[in-house]
């Protein structure tokens, strides 16, 4: 069977806000978590830093002036209490199974700028075949030394490639950059969905719209902002369609990703026809 990568974003779409606000921030004595991206946003100006560098740099700070370093198990726990959006639990089975019935075969992905560690204690997380997401490097005794991997807005697409071609080992530069014809590669662009909340993934999200897959911009249908960001990505054309962050079965996300299916199959069903009249 061939292979569908469906690729998402993780905060505020699968759950609907970032990941760290649910328990990591509050753990730091924040009743207010915007208080705590505001330092960090302060801290990128001051210092010109990538925001996503100054919230690692600022989380890893903040435990280490309570006398308390960060340590990989202060990680413990913090996903299996994400509250996801409806559906979400049983997406992955039930779209995989429909995949199956149309000849594909269904490979989930995670790339986001969320924690690593976090994203990889949820019940979800064994649906993914892969997780790229901000990680640190810890020493022998479990206490986080130096940010690992970095995800930010213009770096999540390497690893749309790096699923393009699989070469999904984080440090395997060199496969990921010899050629290969695109139409040879594992998981074409055009067999590839991506889903995302907002304007961080405007890159990978025209970048998989561009080379012929397609690209769900997904909003939380009680927050205006959010519907208003989604319905800019569509008409600016980052995005092909648009959708509320329900992942039940029978609701909008559901009957677009199956009708995206439909289409990917008929595809490889014309491709091998023209391949057998040569």
């Amino acid at each position: 069977m061939k292979k569908v990568a469906i690729i998402y974003d993780f905060d505020k779409t699968l759950c609907d806000k970032d990941m760290q606000e649910y328990s990591l921030i509050p753990s730091l004595g924040y009743d207010n978590p915007g208080l705590f991206w505001q330092e960090v946003t302060a801290l990128s100006r001051t210092h010109q830093m990538d925001s996503i560098s100054a919230y690692l740099y600022t989380l890893q700070h903040k435990y280490a002036i309570q006398n308390k370093p960060l340590k990989k198990d202060d990680f413990a726990g913090l996903g299996e209490a994400i509250p996801f959006y409806p559906g979400v639990p049983s997406w992955f089975k039930r779209i995989n199974a429909y995949g199956k019935e149309k000849g594909l075969e269904v490979e989930h992905y995670i790339i986001s700028s969320g924690m690593h560690e976090i994203i990889d204690q949820t019940p979800i997380a064994k649906e993914f075949k892969k997780i790229y997401a901000c990680r640190y490097f810890y020493d022998e005794e479990g206490y986080a030394k130096w940010p690992a991997v970095i995800v930010n807005y213009t770096t999540k697409t390497q690893y749309i490639f790096r699923i393009n071609k699989q070469v999904l080992d984080e440090n395997d530069d060199e496969s990921l950059n010899t050629w290969v014809p695109f139409q040879s590669r594992p998981i074409p662009f055009d067999r590839m969905i991506y889903i995302a909340d907002g304007l961080t993934d405007v890159p990978c999200m025209r970048l998989v719209k561009e080379y012929g897959g397609k690209s769900i911009a997904v909003y939380n249908p009680e927050n205006e902002r959010s519907k208003q960001i989604a319905q800019r990505l569509i008409q600016e054309g980052r995005a092909n369609f648009k959708s509320e962050a329900n992942y039940e079965k029978g609701a909008r996300m559901e009957d677009l990703v199956q009708k995206i299916l439909d289409a990917m199959a008929s595809d490889e069903i014309l491709l091998n026809a023209m391949e057998n009249q040569q």
